[in-house]
């Protein structure tokens, strides 16, 4: 076994790596681009290459939701600054997630693989630290994936149960009506991944065209129908309604903003699923980052004109302000239904992509020996050409993950905050490492999309954004903080890191040897 970086010996022409397996000599010029990609970095194609550039944009843009997760995401931002942090913030969260996508593109470019980030990792750091940050990478990209995936089912669960207070005032609210909600959600995004995978890819395409008649559908009457607020509320009235400082509360309420830019290197982890991957790949997170920053920007200024009567917005018994919003703007709980619903069944399609790129990160991981039963999680399914196990681990870590709702008011913060944590914090990891790798002017095996000159700063930026938003990702949206309202991200993000290298310690190192070769080439006598 060994890293794939040894696969880059003998040149185009002929390929040789090293494994446990036999060598083989390759004619590299009867190859076609994705061929050369795998046999680079050591990989047998398991999987069907299924996903074009449309479907694949359709399937990184509904995974962002951007203007979607506008409504039930504004509240945190609201509450530490209104409107100055979240038009300013938006601006602010667009510029830096732009670098960090543009980073991330140009190492998916190089090496087009479902491990994504920890298999950069592995080729990128020096050869003393390559095996260490290579499995801490994909340990924290697992922890961010998965709790992205319960992210989207949390909401689709809990917004229908708000749906039901709205029309049916008697209903008795319980938070553990949510979680049951929720769970439904997930099985109807196990199905779609599992038993109906083959028409996934399809599926993705009409999606992407229902985002963007939804955004119509919604944005249209809270224009028309909604009570206008003056711009100078909008643009100018700072209003820090969750006890900390003024500044303080500006960087707390960034969340609102970064977390709708999070999920588009979902794309990466379906590299091997994806035709012409290391050009296709690239494309669809930079044109899912423009066209869901562009949805998602004129939403928020939509958002905060429309917003109406603010204290009745936040005491709103569904539990979502943007409900009571789209009810204040029509007068019509049936219209305020009908346009909630089109939220819930977007994000309810945003599940079957975050399911899909969570438990491919988990397979890649577990096929590499980076987990606990890695042998059992790596299989994948012959029949339907999918990884079964990894699926069903998935579903149960979001089973898990659903029950802080019941016993916290603020559930969804702390899984929005763990999803940034995890993918920040692996991305940190990998931007970092193609720093180190310019800086020291070591060569890099750049593929068809890359940053030329202006690399080494835009990784910078990356960087920089990205740490700040990781640490204010922590923070609780409001103080003072109570064992209910707190934000239990820190906790369950520093338990499972902590698990993690107690599992490095006592078997991982001697079971990760970093992404491993399956395959061995030869140049022929």
């Amino acid at each position: 076994m060994a890293f794939a970086e040894d696969a880059f010996e003998n040149g185009p022409e002929f390929f040789k790596g090293a494994s446990n397996g036999h060598e083989e000599v390759v004619d590299w010029s009867t190859l076609s681009p994705d061929e050369k990609d795998m046999l680079r970095m050591g990989k047998v194609q398991q999987t069907r290459r299924n996903f074009g550039l449309l479907p694949l944009l359709g399937f990184t843009t509904i995974m962002l939701n951007s203007w979607e997760s506008v409504f039930p995401f504004f509240l945190t931002g609201f509450l530490n600054g209104g409107g100055p942090t979240l038009i300013y913030g938006y601006i602010f969260c667009f510029l830096g997630s732009l670098a960090m996508c543009a980073s991330i593109s140009e190492m998916a470019s190089m090496y087009p693989t479902s491990g994504g980030q920890y298999h950069w990792a592995a080729l990128l750091a020096p050869p003393k630290w390559s095996k260490f940050l290579s499995w801490l990478t994909g340990w924290v990209s697992v922890i961010g994936w998965q709790a992205g995936c319960a992210s989207g089912t949390f909401l689709g669960g809990t917004i229908i149960q708000g749906l039901l207070v709205l029309n049916n005032p008697s209903y008795n609210y319980q938070r553990w009506h949510g979680t049951l909600i929720l769970y439904a959600v997930l099985l109807v995004s196990v199905f779609v991944n599992t038993v109906a995978v083959r028409v996934l890819p399809a599926l993705e395409g009409i999606i992407l065209i229902l985002h963007v008649l939804g955004f119509l559908a919604i944005l249209i009457p809270l224009v028309h129908l909604a009570p206008q607020s003056p711009a100078e509320f909008v643009f100018a009235t700072w209003a820090n309604g969750s006890g900390y400082s003024d500044g303080l509360s500006w960087f707390v309420g960034l969340l609102t903003s970064s977390v709708l830019f999070i999920g588009f290197d979902g794309a990466c982890h379906m590299a091997e699923e994806v035709k012409n991957a290391s050009i296709n790949v690239p494309r669809s997170m930079f044109f899912t980052i423009f066209l869901n920053g562009a949805l998602g920007f004129a939403m928020m200024i939509v958002i905060m004109f429309s917003i109406g009567n603010v204290d009745e917005a936040l005491a709103t018994p569904t539990g979502y302000p943007f409900i009571e919003i789209f009810r204040n703007a029509t007068q019509s709980k049936a219209s305020a239904t009908a346009m909630t619903s089109i939220l819930i069944a977007l994000i309810i399609f945003a599940t079957f992509g975050y399911l899909a790129s969570a438990s491919r990160q988990l397979w890649a991981f577990a096929r590499d020996q980076g987990l606990p039963f890695s042998n059992v999680i790596a299989q994948v399914d012959r029949r339907w050409a999918i990884p079964l196990w990894s699926i069903a681990l998935t579903t149960l870590i979001n089973f898990l993950l659903a029950l802080i709702n019941i016993g916290s008011t603020v559930a969804f913060n702390a899984i929005v905050s763990l999803v940034a944590a995890g993918l920040f914090s692996s991305y940190i990891i990998t931007i970092s490492l193609m720093i180190r790798k310019r800086l020291v002017g070591e060569e890099i095996p750049f593929g068809p999309w890359n940053l030329g000159k202006y690399g080494l700063a835009v990784n910078v930026y990356a960087v920089l954004y990205t740490v700040i938003v990781t640490l204010f990702s922590f923070f609780p949206p409001a103080t003072p903080v109570t064992a209910v309202t707190m934000n239990y991200s820190c906790v369950v993000y520093g338990g499972t890191v902590l698990f993690g290298l107690v599992f490095w310690v006592v078997r991982g190192r001697s079971q990760w040897q970093g992404p491993l070769m399956d395959r061995r080439f030869a140049e022929p006598a």
